[in-house]
């Protein structure tokens, strides 16, 4: 029962609202089907298959609201937590910035789900695996990996009349691949909606390149240089800047679009005219849902337009404070990028130093967004357009902001996933100039 369609999701959510008695009811079920593998040393750890539903209850009375969950479906039950959500309701203490539900919304089916990866079986995971240990073995390499596939649903109604329903899919595959003596590491990692795109075995070869290539480091100096980030390290330093596209906490003083002496920065130009990012739930490489659970229809939303803000996401409650029409935040988040490879922005790079990955990235200062974190699985540096050897790694303090505005060149936009934050981006591989590496550190 793990899964529902769109008819069924609905009919059990109608069933849920008939039995409330408050103000204000919403209802959301969400299920998941799926399955993984976990490697290490070149064998399986462990595998496993998942398969739940759960159904929520919001119930408000007057401004005061609280939430109750079940995975029981009978009627018994289903009365059971809605009256568990309505007591604790009324037992809550106001909000004062709650906003009403919204009712009926139009909007457009998601291209989210597609029906092979949804048919991935145990068998279909282990053979993409398999690929994978086979590259690494052929390389004297050991690799630690996890690769998992989900089928996922989400319906929303409420008693106002709105109602959404989205299906899903996702494979997500990841690999770490290190030398025997533990001097030389790689990384590489894939997530799409659509199995047919992902190659465990490119990837792979990918990891068992930079492990291989990345063993003997050499020490340089800290200092500036001219850096080339890689999609996955870029993706690691922009997504900090994505959460701050807030007009609350801009106009709170609490982010680095906040304008000294009060307000946002909306249409300042902070970055390089290279820099372009928008949101798409359309878009044929990032398909995302189309609506959100505030019962909002989802389209593209430019947040940056050749450098400059152009848009800020705004809450209801924030949109009705400053008399301006609400705009959800992002459903998926997309940078443009030109038209080099990676390696043809290495043979445009007279010095430099390339980056595979970053990572322990903590926030230093919120008003800049300078971040410091440390080079990983694979650092190494560059002389007149080619990569000359492996580099220890460093701590690097720098700010996305500063970055995109010390953009030189782009290349082409490929999809990468945020193993941390579960999250995949359309981000390119990028070289920026003055990019500060602060001191060395002996980890691989």
């Amino acid at each position: 029962m793990a899964l529902l369609n769109k008819e069924d999701a609905q009919a059990l959510l109608k069933k849920v609202l008939a039995f409330a008695t408050a103000d204000e009811t919403e209802v959301s079920l969400s299920g998941v089907e799926g399955g993984n593998i976990r490697y290490a040393r070149n064998s399986v750890s462990t595998a496993g298959d998942t398969s739940t539903l759960t159904l929520a209850v919001r119930s408000v009375y007057g401004k005061k609201s609280a939430v109750a969950s079940i995975n029981e479906f009978d009627d018994v039950s289903l009365k059971k937590v809605v009256k568990r959500a309505e007591e604790l309701a009324q037992l809550a203490p106001e909000n004062s910035e709650y906003m009403p539900m919204r009712g009926a919304i139009d909007y457009k089916e998601s291209k989210t789900f597609v029906a092979s990866t949804a048919a991935i079986t145990p068998d279909t995971r282990a053979e993409a695996v398999l690929k994978s240990i086979k590259v690494t073995k052929e390389n004297k390499l050991e690799a630690a990996g996890f690769i998992e596939k989900k089928t996922t649903f989400t319906a929303v109604m409420n008693s106002k009349g709105f109602f959404g329903f989205n299906k899903g899919t996702d494979v997500i595959f990841s690999v770490t691949t290190r030398n025997q003596e533990g001097t030389g590491s790689g990384y590489a990692a894939r997530g799409f909606n659509d199995v047919s795109k992902l190659d465990t075995a490119g990837a792979t070869k990918i990891a068992a390149q930079k492990a291989n290539g990345s063993a003997n480091a050499k020490a340089i100096e800290p200092g500036k240089y001219t850096v080339i980030l890689e999609p996955v390290a870029a993706t690691y330093m922009l997504e900090n800047m994505f959460r701050g596209l807030d007009a609350r906490s801009a106009d709170e003083g609490r982010s680095f679009m906040s304008k000294p002496g009060g307000g946002n920065r909306i249409g300042e130009q902070l970055m390089d005219e290279k820099v372009n990012i928008y949101s798409d739930p359309f878009h044929p490489d990032l398909p995302d849902n189309t609506w959100n659970s505030e019962g909002f229809a989802l389209d593209r939303v430019n947040w940056i337009e050749k450098g400059m803000v152009k848009n800020l996401s705004y809450s209801q409650f924030w949109a009705q404070k400053k008399n301006v029409a609400a705009g959800p935040f992002a459903s998926n988040i997309i940078m443009d990028g030109g038209t080099a490879t990676l390696e043809e922005l290495i043979k445009g790079t007279e010095r430099g130093i390339l980056v595979s990955k970053l990572w322990y990235i903590r926030l230093v200062d919120a008003q800049s967004l300078l971040l410091t974190g440390l080079t990983r699985d694979g650092t190494f540096y560059i002389e007149n357009g080619q990569i000359k050897y492996p580099i220890k790694n460093m701590r690097f303090n720098e700010s996305p902001v500063i970055m995109l505005n010390n953009v030189d060149a782009l290349g082409k936009v490929e999809r990468s996933i945020s193993v941390e934050s579960n999250r995949s981006y359309l981000i390119p591989p990028m070289r920026i100039r003055d990019f500060t590496f602060t001191s060395l550190s002996d980890a691989v």
